[in-house]
């Protein structure tokens, strides 16, 4: 299904364009870990060939627990993100979650993406928009499928017209998720490019109690049928040592099995466009 091309620093996202990755570790953990990872999915996407847009969170308001860690903040978390594109030349993602965040976050962000526990957010979406900047609006996990063109309204009412949307499973109750392909065709039925988040859509969300679970042996299923239904790009946390993660580590990928999953979702990619 064709949809609306938008673009993200040099990565084009929709409208017949290549498969798009969104990659990178959940949360910033420390400088060099960070441009270790980007550097390695930097030589990733040149040997593969494909688009990709670095993410990473310096950030997480959303943990399960007080205790849980949440990232170096905004000003250091910016400082690393700016580097990370100095050095890789890749287009950088980050959550933001406040309205005071905005206009800072958009002096370094490619795009800005709106977490899916605040996507019906009208003053932090309107606020993301009127920067201009693209920006990704994570389906809540409470949304159906066509519920989210009240948020794309949300952005366009701005005047700006770069959105895409991310599909990461609805909850199930007792800490799972589940995920219907169904709703891929249906967010893009509005027109925009949609995302499909694999690593989050195998999350157990607080399932271990004071943290979220995962089942990241699921990811790259999930990840196939997604492609194959046609989805215009694929977000996957990726971690240099995901067992020792410090935040959503059960869920995310190695370097090693992203690089794997990423040349066979390209192929698939490639053979759904032809048919």
């Amino acid at each position: 299904m064709t949809t609306k091309e938008v673009k993200a620093g040099s990565v084009a996202i929709g409208n017949k364009n290549p498969l798009v990755f969104i990659a990178g570790p959940c949360v910033i953990e420390t400088e060099e870990s960070v441009l270790k990872t980007a550097n390695r999915l930097k030589e990733i996407s040149i040997d593969l060939g494909i688009p990709l847009i670095f993410k990473s969170s310096y950030d997480k308001a959303n943990r399960s627990s007080i205790d849980s860690y949440r990232g170096p903040g905004i000003g250091r978390g910016l400082e690393i993100l700016e580097k990370v594109k100095k050095e890789t030349s890749l287009p950088v993602l980050s959550d933001v979650h406040s309205t005071n965040d905005v206009q800072l976050a958009a002096g370094v962000l490619d795009v800005l993406q709106i977490p899916a526990f605040l996507c019906r957010q009208t003053d932090l979406i309107v606020a993301a928009a009127k920067t201009g900047k693209p920006v990704n609006i994570k389906k809540g996990q409470f949304l159906a499928p066509g519920d989210i063109k009240n948020s794309i309204d949300k952005v366009l009412s701005t005047g700006n017209k770069s959105v895409f949307v991310t599909e990461r499973g609805v909850s199930f109750g007792y800490n799972n998720l589940v995920v219907d392909m169904r709703s891929i065709p249906i967010m893009q039925g509005l027109g925009f490019p949609v995302v499909f988040d694999a690593t989050h859509a195998v999350q157990l969300p607080g399932g271990p109690g004071k943290a979220s679970g995962g089942q990241r042996e699921f990811a790259a299923p999930l990840a196939r049928a997604a492609v194959a239904v046609g989805c215009d790009a694929v977000f996957l946390e990726v971690h240099e040592s995901p067992d020792k993660a410090l935040c959503d580590g059960p869920n995310m990928l190695g370097l090693d099995e992203f690089q794997t999953l990423a040349q066979v979702l390209r192929d698939i990619n490639k053979l759904v466009k032809f048919f």
